[in-house]
């Protein structure tokens, strides 16, 4: 009995399998890709609409804020000038030659439209507590950019302590205070040694007047730690509308870091100055003026100056029908002449007048208590 011989394959049997295997993963390839097209071809109109209506707000990075205008509603204005207020004008260069030994600015300008009213707006006067609106600008301009937070923490130090308004200087040396409290505390009481904080937390002086030259605040120049009282540090009328209007505006500062901009510039004190005069323009006088322009539709956020030898209140003005405008006025007389703050006072009158007109009513005629 012979042996038997193995099964040899043939080369062609020896490919087959593998072959078949290939030819099936393309086939199954093919009709996957079929089965997807037709799947997304029928999706795609639902996919589109649904992109369409997606709302879901997309955050920005810190680092880099977007300023928008808003697309519909109320439009935020702009800081250009349009037609003058003749009358206006020369209704505050006839209250600044009653008094030849006061040097007197004051500028208007209604961000809606335009008019404007001026006198010697953009001479440098002595800028006393009023240099801290654009402080508080350049501050929160850091806030947005993320450079800065809003509980960040600044230590009191020797160099900082400033004598004056505020309470901060009273604290020990190395007390820290978060930045939230040192930009209000600054507007809201005028605390000196909350400004001198902020100054050195965003890079010193120099750095701020440079800051302020590329906003356009040419007259706006620290030279010295407040409170200044030789009136060293200077800025213009026109450049305090102006670093209010930059937020007004949109031009400067985010939605939110607008907001904590009026916000701030909303607990300041002192209102004895554009708010009153403002008041009596209507015919009112009153110690709580801010009130009682609430009764004539009138808001107003301001930030006032006081040296003895230098007044100012520059401010944002809400008015009855909608429009906004800013105004700043500053005189600089004798020390703790009361000519002075009496001129602010009679130039802001002279806005009620011409922007709003006569009282019709209200407690505006409320007797102010000493």
């Amino acid at each position: 009995m012979s042996a038997s011989r193995p099964n040899r394959s043939s080369p062609g049997s020896a490919w087959g399998q593998p072959l078949r295997l290939v030819l099936r993963l393309l086939v199954m390839g093919i009709g996957l890709g079929v089965i997807t097209g037709t799947a997304l071809k029928l999706l795609a109109p639902r996919l589109n609409g649904a992109a369409a209506t997606d709302t879901t707000p997309r955050l920005l990075p810190a680092t880099t804020p977007s300023v928008q205008p808003l697309r519909s509603g109320l439009a935020l204005g702009r800081f250009e000038q349009g037609r003058e207020l003749t009358a206006l004008s020369r209704k505050w260069a006839q209250l600044a030659a009653r008094h030849r030994d006061l040097q007197a600015s004051g500028f208007l300008l209604v961000l809606d439209d335009g008019r404007f009213a001026q006198l010697q707006a953009e001479k440098p006067l002595p800028a006393a507590s009023s240099i801290k609106t654009p402080i508080l600008l350049a501050a929160l301009e850091e806030l947005d950019a993320g450079r800065l937070k809003w509980n960040d923490p600044l230590v009191l130090t020797k160099e900082v302590a400033g004598g004056g308004a505020g309470w901060m200087a009273s604290r020990p040396l190395g007390s820290r205070f978060p930045f939230w409290e040192a930009a209000t505390e600054m507007i809201r009481v005028s605390d000196n040694t909350a400004t001198n904080l902020l100054i050195k937390r965003l890079g010193g002086r120099s750095n701020l007047n440079t800051r302020f030259q590329g906003m356009g605040l040419t007259a706006t120049v620290i030279r010295n730690w407040l409170p200044d009282l030789d009136g060293t540090n200077t800025t213009s009328s026109r450049d305090l509308a102006r670093a209010i209007a930059l937020v007004d505006t949109g031009e400067k500062l985010s939605p939110r870091a607008r907001d904590l901009f009026r916000e701030v510039m909303g607990t300041s004190r002192t209102n004895t100055l554009l708010p009153l005069g403002l008041l009596m323009g209507l015919g009112g006088d009153s110690s709580d003026p801010d009130s009682e322009l609430l009764a004539h539709g009138v808001t107003v956020l301001n930030k006032t100056g006081d040296i003895g030898i230098a007044y100012a209140d520059g401010g944002l003005i809400e008015l009855p029908n909608g429009q906004r405008a800013v105004a700043a006025f500053m005189v600089k007389g004798p020390f703790n002449d009361p000519r002075s703050t009496d001129l602010i006072r009679a130039m802001a009158a002279e806005i009620s007048r011409t922007l709003i007109g006569p009282s019709r009513g209200g407690n505006a005629g409320a007797n102010r208590q000493s």
